[in-house]
């Protein structure tokens, strides 16, 4: 499922208009993506945990060169499954 189809099965599911439909999805990406970027978890009971991570720095290979390269220290997203989420799919 890409963005589209979310769209679309939310404006099926809600009866609401595509349009409609398109402004909550973003919006809610939107807001979670804004969260993240203050530090703050987004947890949404059943669903999931979304979250920062510090992944530190390590040293990496070029695959073409086989030459180590330093991979610098970086924040990345992180999202656990919530029990209701895993459940859904087992």
């Amino acid at each position: 499922m890409n963005k589209q189809d979310l769209i679309d099965s939310v404006a099926k599911t809600a009866d609401l208009s595509k349009a409609s439909a398109a402004r909550a999805v973003n919006g809610a990406l939107n807001a979670i993506t804004a969260s993240l970027k203050k530090k703050q978890p987004v947890s949404l009971i059943g669903f999931g945990t979304f979250k920062i991570t510090n992944r530190a720095a390590r040293t990496g290979r070029n695959p073409r060169t086989g030459k180590a390269i330093r991979i610098k220290a970086a924040k990345v997203p992180k999202f656990k499954p919530g029990k209701a989420l895993k459940d859904s799919v087992n």
